[in-house]
């Protein structure tokens, strides 16, 4: 908390800001407002919305501290950038950048909220380290609707590899490396994304669809098309990286693009074992490179995802209850400075600790657990639970009783 202390004017915010972080990552069964006022010993939870929402800080230039912190602890010239957003389910149609659209986190089409997020991921640790909300067109073409969330009335319609490419050079302007980026197809497809790419000097591996047609000896063919007419000897079995079970192996063959610019351009294809299914990638380097750099970066995407399920599962970055942008990004910030803080544990302690004898090293569920139960767990008074008990059932009267008049009201 030091390392953000400059952020906020005035000390009683600074502490607040230090006790959300806290319960966010404590092991409450929902984290929002009111239960992390409560589980911090706070009366009400007006405070804690005061700081989501009103309180004078620079959430921006937290979000460059905890880059800063992510990158000073986990830093490694193997280091991939990765790209992709999520969403999170949401009811009504007042939520800043909430519509009706595809979300990964559901599966389908959803009313939903979409944020793009960049992930700074190594082989010591990964952690979102930048996040964008995108704003629908719906939104952007609304100024009415964006003032009433705190969006600016002159707001102009973004993508999300628009979103992902002005993250990513934010992260280059500020100084910090990066060798390599990783996507999905949204990213992949994206030719102005892959030219700022070359441009700044940076490989990327991003995904692309069977149908994306690439520069050949022969002329342009589709990806699929080529994958035909790989003989059986250009196949080779290389793992992309070690998971939960094991090393995840594939089949991979790479092909070279006969494009006409600075680099090294190729085709990537993974095809799976078991099922024969193929995904493919574009990829770019100013140097040549291996077929296992190629396939690291390829494998380095999946930490996007176990990412997402971390900051969402221990740092409470999908349970937030705000409606206005401002508050939005403030709290999406904090739950990437808590999960910031148990990658850089994991990562310092793997390096300084090896892991005993018939034990796993240290993760960031267990780090979490240990720290919230040794260190920090507050002893709260039965008067303090009663206290919070009589509140909760005022304000739910107070609701009650206000419901009842607008709908007699409008009877």
């Amino acid at each position: 908390m030091g390392r953000i202390a400059g952020r906020f004017a005035r000390v009683e915010p600074r502490r607040r800001a230090g006790r959300l972080v806290l319960g966010l990552l404590a092991d409450l069964p929902r984290k929002n407002c009111w239960t992390i006022a409560e589980w911090a010993g706070e009366a009400a939870p007006h405070g804690m919305q005061h700081l989501l929402c009103r309180v004078a800080w620079d959430a921006d230039a937290v979000r460059d501290d905890v880059r800063d912190y992510v990158v000073e602890h986990v830093q490694e010239e193997a280091a991939v950038l990765v790209v992709d957003e999520t969403g999170d389910v949401k009811k009504g149609s007042h939520t800043v950048g909430v519509q009706r659209q595809y979300t990964g986190t559901a599966g389908r089409i959803e009313n939903s909220q979409v944020a793009v997020y960049r992930v700074y991921a190594g082989q010591r640790g990964h952690a979102a380290v930048d996040r964008e909300l995108y704003i629908p067109r719906s939104w952007t073409s609304d100024p009415d609707r964006c003032q009433a969330a705190g969006l600016d009335d002159e707001l102009t319609f973004q993508t999300k590899p628009e979103l992902a490419t002005a993250m990513i050079e934010r992260f280059l302007d500020a100084g910090h490396q990066a060798a390599w980026v990783a996507g999905d197809e949204v990213y992949g497809g994206n030719p102005k994304l892959r030219a700022a790419l070359e441009a700044r000097g940076v490989g990327h591996v991003l995904a692309v669809a069977c149908s994306a047609e690439v520069a050949t000896g022969a002329g342009k063919l589709r990806a699929d098309a080529l994958a035909k007419k790989l003989p059986k000897r250009a196949w080779q079995q290389l793992s992309a990286g070690a998971g939960a079970k094991g090393h995840r192996f594939y089949h991979w063959a790479v092909i070279d693009l006969a494009e006409d610019a600075p680099g090294h351009r190729q085709l990537l294809i993974r095809r799976n074992r078991s099922t024969g299914e193929l995904a493919y990638y574009r990829c770019h380097s100013p140097q040549a490179v291996p077929l296992t750099t190629l396939v690291r970066v390829a494998g380095s995407r999946w930490r996007v995802e176990e990412t997402f399920q971390a900051e969402k599962g221990l740092a409470g970055l999908d349970e937030h209850q705000v409606r206005r942008y401002s508050s939005w990004t403030r709290w999406v910030t904090l739950a990437m400075l808590a999960h910031a803080f148990l990658t850089v544990v994991r990562a310092d302690e793997h390096a300084q600790h090896g892991a005993p004898d018939g034990l796993i090293p240290l993760s960031c569920n267990e780090i979490q657990r240990l720290f919230i139960t040794l260190a920090v767990r507050p002893d709260h008074t039965a008067a303090h639970r009663l206290d919070w008990s009589r509140w909760r059932r005022g304000h739910q009267a107070r609701a009650r009783a206000w419901h009842y008049r607008r709908q007699a009201a409008t009877t």
